[in-house]
């Protein structure tokens, strides 16, 4: 049996977590990233030490209710529900109450009354990685995360962020949805992928960005990262684009000078 697995956007949304032990903590920790407003049911002296921290910690996230679950109006304005719970029974009623509502739920331990599972999860910031085994081994999951995550340089995440800007800035350039346009700017896109290594497109700034969109994009070729670094480096010379100095270098070179006129002075 498999599953549909999707990339499920709650930005702005209500989730609702009905539980305060470990497993509500994980599902907290979960949610968090996804930018959703929480909202945790449960009595304070059941919260696990990592729940009540995270509610402490973002307090402008997640409201939390000091109670019981008392009934269907606690489903009301939510879009996601979360079972967290030892009662297995109560959890199942919860879930009934959801369906009826047509609100997703899942139930932590209950595979058959999920509408949807939480898998192990790899996220290297935008990239998100999902194993699930559907229920059947979450120890499973986890062992064949580790195995992915071995297999990972850590790049992967700073290249993805690069060529969003990339993409980001082309869709300035060349703007339009479908059509002639947007399928000239896949190409172009998935040319520019399979032509630069990873660690290239990590390396990527604006200027470069710039400098592959004149040089690429309008000319509809894609120019190797060797061939615009070298261009980059030689406008840089001839005063084409000037040096800059880092903040920190410039702090550094005025306390140096500072202390060298202290210094004659005392002469």
């Amino acid at each position: 049996m498999g599953s549909l697995l999707i990339a499920w956007q709650l930005k702005n949304k209500n989730v609702l977590i009905i539980g305060g032990g470990e497993i509500a903590a994980q599902r907290i920790y979960s949610i968090l990233v996804t930018d959703a407003h929480i909202n945790v049911l449960a009595p304070r002296d059941g919260l696990n030490p990592g729940t009540e921290r995270l509610i402490h910690d973002h307090p402008d996230r997640i409201t939390y209710y000091d109670r019981f679950f008392a009934g269907v109006e606690e489903l009301q304005g939510m879009d996601m529900v979360l079972t967290a719970l030892d009662d297995v029974e109560l959890s199942r009623e919860i879930c009934n109450m959801c369906r009826k509502s047509r609100i997703p739920v899942n139930a932590a331990d209950i595979p058959d009354s999920c509408d949807f599972y939480f898998g192990s999860q790899i996220q290297d910031g935008p990239l998100q990685v999902m194993i699930s085994t559907n229920g059947n081994g979450p120890k499973m999951a986890n062992l064949v995360k580790r195995r992915l995550q071995n297999a990972l340089t850590g790049v992967e995440g700073p290249a993805i962020t690069k060529v969003g800007e990339l993409r980001a800035q082309l869709k300035v350039r060349a703007p339009g949805v479908g059509g002639e346009v947007g399928k000239k700017r896949m190409k172009w896109m998935t040319n520019v992928c399979n032509t630069w290594g990873m660690e290239e497109l990590a390396l990527l700034d604006n200027a470069m960005i710039q400098r592959l969109l004149d040089d690429g994009w309008e000319k509809d070729r894609v120019p190797t990262f060797a061939e615009l670094k070298s261009t980059h480096f030689k406008l840089s010379l001839s005063g084409g684009m000037p040096f800059t100095i880092s903040p920190v270098l410039g702090v550094a070179a005025g306390v140096l000078i500072t202390l060298s006129v202290w210094w004659i002075r005392r002469r």
